[in-house]
């Protein structure tokens, strides 16, 4: 796992990079990594003796100068703490059917919640500071001054706070609640096999059988899929129900209104932009997802067009392989011609050994960018096949990993950025690199096959990722009635395919269960929006571009750079641009719309 040797398992492909954890630890069992938990854990019983109940004090002491070196020394145990999660995070994630790894991540997240026990008290004594006295101390204090945006965020959770006994053992507990649920989730999926085309694929390798040229292998893939996660779905729904009633009891301890209402919080969006954004899109649905199947279906030559064909390529898209060097070529020139430092801090991730790319048994599947901690750097891991999709995926995530290495200038605190705004720099870099390759095409056909893959994009990343929500949402709500069953987890995820895809879809008995195999449900509730929220607020954001002369890249960096210190209202301010006005929405949308006009208009 820490080695830097590439890898070549499809030699079309060229060789793979394979990443390099050893930035952050040099093995699993090595003294490093033992030494930073041991003192981690002296300094945590360390600060807790000398903080827990004098954080008034504190504030009052000195103008706030000593609260402001209490935040600094949390700060350095919690970044420490950080990246020990983050590099057994990363090892897991390489090899999920590993039972020595899953034995080292498991005890790496005991020891870590065991030592970061001893610091709950501190925010819960932030959260009790008065708040003008808190304020007074920042306008005194300089350094206190610098973490007023974390404290500002930690501070939104007042109201949903328990008492300290009960934070205390929800923390404790977790190892063996949720996170324990989520390792049987990724163990179970990353065990799975998928019998295609005489091989037994993982989820990755059988999900990207969707996309073949052949029909055949696409309806073989699709079926076997549906079977497999349909013998394992028992397990998922328990999971699933599982999960959302824990998720309810806590929520209703913390007076949370609805079940979306923490991760609006988390995410520092107000309920009524989710909303606006939420009735944005189901009510596009006509105009977009509806319209293009129907147009793709009649590419099909067919009236209707089976769910397996969703994505597959055009009857006249050759779709060839891409090798990884070519794919690197590609987003890091898209990236250059907007922005000379946001090509040279891509770059990096290539230089050096950031990124896992190859597919392999065991590795977790998707792709995802771990900003690990401000003193090491990122790692991406993508699972490469060579499509045009796997291109975009790559200039996503490395869109999140420059992002990341910006934001990290803030420090361990304040460079972490909600999820809706997250998903900004990643989905530009998609733009970017779409763009670039549009303008550079002047074949028609080759022009409409490029504009159909990215209206697909942009359906997956709007349509469908809406969809994933109003399935989340019903899923919540019904679960506090009571326990759903396989069979009711299958119609309400058919019944919002149906809503979300149009007529122009036609579906089968093996897609109910398709559900049960997306990670966000069990790892993140609610995640989902983000993607959409960050597609709409990049095509309005590009739009902005085109209009410019000079200078947007420029502020862009600077807005990636602000980390968590802004909301999205100061950090859009700057492009004239608000996602709390609900035409903002509907600006994002028309782009995709304005795609699809083009493809109808050349038939």
């Amino acid at each position: 796992m820490t080695s830097k040797a590439a890898t070549a398992d499809q030699p079309t492909l060229g060789p793979l990079p394979a990443w390099d954890l050893g930035d952050l630890y040099p093995g699993m069992e090595s003294a490093e990594l033992k030494a930073d938990l041991d003192r981690a854990e002296r300094a945590a019983k360390a600060f807790h003796q000398g903080h827990a109940g004098r954080l008034d004090a504190l504030l009052q002491g000195d103008g706030g100068d000593a609260l402001a070196a209490a935040i600094a020394e949390y700060e350095r145990i919690d970044e420490v703490l950080s990246r020990v999660m983050s590099y057994a995070g990363l090892v897991y994630s390489g090899n999920m059917a590993d039972p020595a790894i899953g034995k080292f991540y498991q005890g790496a997240q005991e020891r870590v919640n065991a030592i970061s026990t001893h610091l709950v008290f501190f925010t819960l004594e932030i959260n009790r500071l008065d708040e003008r006295a808190l304020q007074d101390g920042i306008g005194r204090s300089k350094a206190l001054e610098r973490y007023a945006p974390w404290l500002r965020d930690v501070r939104l959770f007042r109201e949903h706070q328990l008492s300290d006994e009960v934070e205390r053992l929800l923390h404790e507990k977790h190892v063996v609640g949720r996170s324990a649920w989520n390792r049987l989730f990724d163990e179970t999926i990353a065990g799975l096999r998928f019998p295609v085309g005489g091989q037994d694929l993982t989820c990755a390798e059988a999900l990207n059988k969707l996309s073949d040229r052949d029909g055949a292998v696409r309806r073989e893939a699709a079926q076997t899929i549906g079977r497999v996660l349909g013998d394992n779905v028992r397990l998922f729904a328990l999971v699933t129900n599982t999960l959302a009633k824990d998720k309810e009891i806590e929520d209703s301890w913390r007076n949370y209104p609805t079940p979306v209402s923490a991760r609006n919080l988390s995410n520092r969006v107000e309920d009524g932009v989710v909303r606006a954004l939420h009735e944005a899109v189901r009510d596009a649905y006509p105009t977009l997802s509806h319209r293009y199947y129907r147009l793709k279906a009649g590419w099909f030559g067919q009236d209707h067009l089976d769910y397996w064909d969703r994505n597959a390529p055009l009857p006249d898209d050759a779709d060839r392989s891409i090798p990884w060097a070519e794919a690197r070529d590609i987003v890091l020139g898209a990236y250059g011609r907007f922005s000379g430092e946001l090509a040279d801090l891509g770059r990096r991730f290539f230089d050096n050994a950031w990124i896992d790319a190859a597919v392999r048994p065991g590795k977790a599947p998707g792709a995802f960018a771990h900003p690990t901690v401000p003193s090491a750097h990122p790692y991406l891991l993508v699972n490469y096949q060579g499509k045009t999709r796997d291109v975009m995926t790559l200039a996503h995530e490395l869109g999140h990993g420059v992002h990341q290495i910006l934001a990290g200038r803030q420090g361990h605190l304040l460079s972490d950025t909600p999820l809706t705004l997250a998903e900004t720099a990643s989905v530009f870099g998609e733009m970017l690199t779409f763009q670039s390759l549009l303008a550079a095409e002047t074949d028609p056909k080759r022009r409409r096959i490029m504009l159909a893959s990215k209206v697909e994009d942009m359906l997956n990343t709007v349509v469908r990722q809406i969809a994933f929500f109003d399935f989340e949402t019903r899923i919540h709500t019904e679960r506090r009635e009571g326990e759903l069953t396989p069979e009711r987890l299958g119609e309400i995820w058919m019944a919002v395919q149906t809503e979300s895809l149009g007529p122009a879809l036609r579906f089968d008995a093996d897609y109910r269960h398709f559900w049960s195999y997306i990670p966000h449900f069990i790892h993140s509730p609610f995640y989902v929006y983000a993607y959409a929220f960050g597609d709409c607020l990049v095509n309005s954001l590009y739009a902005v571009y085109q209009d410019s002369e000079r200078g947007f890249a420029e502020k862009y960096l600077r807005m990636l750079a602000a980390g968590g210190t802004l909301r999205h209202k100061e950090l859009l301010a700057p492009f004239g641009l608000d996602a709390g006005d609900p035409a903002f929405w509907q600006k994002g949308l028309r782009v995709i719309g304005g795609f699809i006009d083009e493809l109808e208009a050349t038939g």
